[in-house]
């Protein structure tokens, strides 16, 4: 076996070990959420159901075990890997934390940019400095948009599925094997966790999850040179974060007024209040799971588009 199918083959395990432990502990993780009292009401349905929160610490664990093991396997990856794995815990606190205490957008921020410091020791040689201090910028601006396009039962850990995948397929197509650890890696525990957070849902993800979407992608960004890529495939989450700005600047959440639901079941925008890309979608009444599907393929055009290039751009640097 040559050595990049080997390569893509532990990338491919990385992933499977990835779905297989996030997929095992969601039962165990939901039961013990609701025991401790970390839910949330889920305000898109009639009958407001209780739903476990903080559930992408199932993604973080499959994650994060799925990064150790390419480690090991991949030894000469080992710093990228590492590194990787540090910005995505540091990220993941960070979501809990804002889960627990709810930090202010600026203090979201600042702390995303911290963590993502760490990835400027990985960076391709010979970049000036403002390449290296706008790394940790990407890190915080990713993992935010990836944080605010969410709210219906599935559509963020959808979309984060839906981007990986193209990130996965264009670096196999680019013949960039190794970033493939990371991005099966993160693959594989949002499909696993998209099972427990689809329609309707019986988790939510938290900022926990959504947090470390958005820093995987910017991680794969750089480290793997498919800056182009990346941000073609977060089109939908940016289009979302410049609606949201543009009608309202910038928002707490708790300042937030939420879509509301008809006595069908329907969700339906408010009036007033900020836009966004999901209330741009709702022109009339519609249920929940629509709403997301529409989303979701919107994302995958986008997704497609970044395969693309990858497919015509292959062996460059993009």
């Amino acid at each position: 076996m040559n050595p990049s199918s080997l390569l893509l083959l532990i990338s491919g395990g990385c992933g499977l070990v990835a779905f297989i432990i996030t997929f095992c502990v969601m039962p165990t993780l939901i039961r013990r959420l609701k025991n401790a009292d970390i839910v949330g009401r889920d305000i898109h349905k009639l009958s407001k159901p209780e739903v476990a929160e903080m559930g992408g610490i199932g993604i973080l664990l499959g994650f994060s075990i799925a990064i150790m093991l390419g480690v090991y396997l991949e030894p000469q990856w080992q710093p990228q890997l590492t590194i990787t794995l540090i910005v995505i815990l540091l990220t993941g606190i960070i979501g809990m934390v804002d889960d627990l205490i709810m930090l202010s957008s600026m203090e979201k921020l600042i702390l995303l940019w911290i963590a993502g410091l760490p990835i400027m020791w990985v960076t391709p040689p010979n970049v000036g400095i403002i390449y290296m201090l706008l790394i940790p910028v990407a890190v915080s601006v990713a993992s935010n948009l990836t944080n605010m396009l969410a709210g219906l039962n599935g559509i963020e850990t959808g979309l984060g599925v839906i981007a990986l995948t193209s990130l996965t397929l264009s670096c196999i197509i680019m013949n960039k094997y190794d970033v493939a650890i990371i991005s099966f890696s993160m693959l594989g525990a949002l499909i696993a966790f998209l099972f427990y957070n689809k329609y309707p849902a019986n988790v939510f993800p938290g900022d926990v999850g959504t947090l470390i979407i958005g820093a995987s992608i910017a991680i794969i960004a750089f480290i793997g040179r498919v800056k182009i890529i990346a941000f073609i495939v977060l089109i939908p989450n940016i289009i979302d974060g410049i609606l949201k700005f543009r009608s309202a600047g910038v928002m707490e959440r708790q300042n937030f007024k939420p879509t509301e639901v008809d006595e069908s079941g329907r969700l339906i925008a408010p009036q007033g209040g900020f836009n966004s890309l999901i209330r741009s979608v709702l022109k009339k009444p519609m249920r929940e799971h629509q709403v997301v599907y529409i989303i979701w393929s919107i994302g995958i055009i986008f997704g497609l588009i970044g395969i693309a290039i990858a497919y015509l751009s292959k062996g460059a640097i993009i």
